[in-house]
């Protein structure tokens, strides 16, 4: 490890969300039941995306996409918690560290674009009804996907690149349930200045420029529905507006209060209840917020599920 990273520790140790035995089993099942949640709830909207081609539309291709990455966001994280309590080791490699950050801020990058890209074509479809189908076209689609998966890649390569430059000496906890970013710089005894940096300018670019894009979208959209004749119209899309936004506020905040401030402000126990809300929470009620509101979804789960039924 020495002669890649500058580096004598070979592994690090996440210690997890609690020490005490009693709050490790509640934890335990807690996030096994959120997990097996968000799997299952995720899995059965691409299921129903696929097998109903009324559902072959914009719309439901970012959702689709949303839902996928969703999965292998809780993925990355919460099955090396559970294996780790399971077999009594805290351990990770250095490699398997770096690679399980890359692929944590990826998906964490991957959510922030497809929410952005939802809005825009949320917007599209209520302040410019008409024009729909000529500009969310199959080709933007594809392209604002496969555009967010090279941005995603690309800026995330840049952060891990930079951290994997840096030494670690001594102290190899980690007092949190996956390798994040915060934590690895309060461990390392080089100089992490330009860490911060590239984190407070190009990371503040890549996630802020999105939810400026979102709030735009939803204040346009707002200014639509407040035209429309109808109280109970009105307060239906309010209501279904407000779920995204309530999803958006959490995700947005929660990365924002644990990434965006200088790390003499960080304390580990407020840092790791965030981030458990932003890689737990947000992927498990994604599926809930985007389809319990929405007819046609829930008219192709209701079908699936009678299919299977029948058979």
């Amino acid at each position: 490890m020495r002669g890649a990273n500058q580096s004598s520790v070979s592994e690090f140790l996440l210690l997890g969300l609690s020490r005490q035995p009693q709050q490790q089993q509640a934890l335990f099942v807690l996030f096994l039941s959120m997990y097996l949640a968000t799997v299952l709830g995720n899995l059965l909207i691409l299921l129903a995306i696929s097998v109903d081609p009324r559902l072959h539309i914009p719309m439901y291709f970012f959702l689709s996409h949303l839902s996928f990455v969703d999965i292998c966001f809780s993925t990355t994280t919460v099955p090396k918690m559970l294996a780790n309590h399971i077999l009594g080791t805290q351990a990770i490699s250095f490699s398997g560290c770096l690679t399980q950050m890359y692929f944590v801020f990826m998906f964490v990058d991957m959510d922030n674009f497809l929410l952005a890209v939802m809005a825009y074509d949320r917007f599209v479809a209520i302040c410019h009804p008409l024009h729909y189908s000529t500009k969310m076209t199959h080709q933007l689609c594809a392209l604002l996907v496969a555009g967010s998966w090279v941005i995603a890649n690309l800026n995330v390569l840049l952060h891990t690149l930079l951290m994997a430059r840096l030494s670690f000496c001594a102290d190899n906890a980690i007092p949190h349930f996956f390798c994040d970013v915060t934590p690895l710089l309060k461990l390392s005894c080089s100089d992490t200045h330009l860490n911060e940096v590239m984190i407070l300018t190009e990371g503040s670019l890549i996630m802020i420029s999105p939810f400026i894009c979102i709030l735009a979208s939803y204040v346009h959209i707002t200014r639509a529905v407040l035209r429309v004749p109808s109280t109970k119209g009105r307060w239906k899309a309010f209501s279904t507006c407000g779920s995204h936004l309530a999803v958006v506020s959490l995700f947005y905040g929660t990365i924002i209060a644990v990434y965006f401030n200088p790390l003499s402000s960080h304390s580990s126990e407020k840092d790791t209840a965030a981030t458990v809300m932003y890689t737990v929470v947000t992927p498990m009620l994604n599926p809930f917020i985007y389809s319990l509101r929405n007819r046609d979804l829930k008219g192709a789960l209701r079908k699936m599920v009678d299919r299977k039924t029948c058979s």
